[in-house]
């Protein structure tokens, strides 16, 4: 084997090796559909908030999504997703968690948990084996939906589960992120038409991702995402949590609010 092919073969081994080397710590994101990564990105409208965290955070931190659509605390635990996030959890990293979309799923026995039983023993299980592995647990309430009454008024979607979430993390002693506010902050700034533009709004024909159009007020467009992300990091970095040295800075700038974009 002559000495140029040895030198290529040696640069995907390289350029691997100084990732690693560039990565200090992991992030590793446990949820649902609003979190996860989705497939197609490029031609595909809907993002997750988690699936655009790497564009917001320096190359110091890997970010390793888990996040699942359609499911539970139950069911990422009782599929095993999370023995898989265990197995790879060094002191240090960092865990996101967010659940209750699909907790408060009562037709699907295998997701569905009471708030105050089910849901709360699998938030505290979460937190427990995350300091077990020496990683740091955050804990997030879900995004809402874009669920305007015929007023103009957002209603509530998600009952119970925002505040079991806000009470483990007050009584573990867990860092904490209302998403479930600054995403209702984030509706209301946009209003009952522009908000649509945070989600997945399409004529028939409008978009050749969805030839039969959409309306989806959950899912969020990668506009949204983007912002949904936002908001998550200047959280985590008004709390000054370490986590929030990783943030670029125009991230931690950016006024959300300011304007409608």
């Amino acid at each position: 084997m002559n000495i140029f092919k040895k030198l290529f073969l040696l640069v995907p081994f390289v350029l691997g090796t100084i990732n690693l080397q560039a990565q200090e710590l992991n992030l590793f994101l446990i949820g649902d559909s609003t979190m996860s990564d989705k497939k197609n990105p490029e031609e595909n409208p809907e993002h997750g908030w988690g699936q655009v965290l790497p564009e917001l955070l320096t190359d110091e931190i890997g970010v390793d999504n888990h996040a699942k659509n359609g499911r539970s605390s139950r069911s990422f635990i009782g599929q095993d997703r999370w023995k898989a996030v265990l197995e790879k959890l060094q002191p240090g990293d960092y865990v996101f968690i967010q659940f209750g979309h699909n907790d408060q799923k009562y037709k699907a026995p295998s997701r569905f948990t009471n708030p105050f039983t089910g849901y709360r023993a699998n938030l505290e299980k979460f937190v427990n084996e995350t300091r077990e592995k020496g990683a740091n647990p955050v804990l997030f309430s879900s995004i809402v939906r874009r669920n305007f009454n015929e007023h103009g008024t957002l209603m509530d979607t998600h009952g119970e589960y925002p505040l079991v979430a806000r009470l483990v993390a007050k009584d573990m002693e867990v860092p904490f992120v209302d998403l479930q506010r600054s995403t209702e902050e984030l509706e209301l700034f946009y209003g009952l038409e522009d908000s649509k533009s945070l989600h997945l709004h399409f004529k028939p024909g409008e978009h050749e991702y969805y030839e039969n159009g959409k309306e989806d007020n959950t899912h969020l467009s990668r506009k949204g995402a983007l912002l949904v992300a936002t908001l998550a990091l200047q959280d985590i970095a008004k709390q000054e949590l370490p986590l929030a040295n990783y943030i670029k800075e125009e991230v931690k700038q950016k006024e959300v609010f300011s304007k409608k974009e």
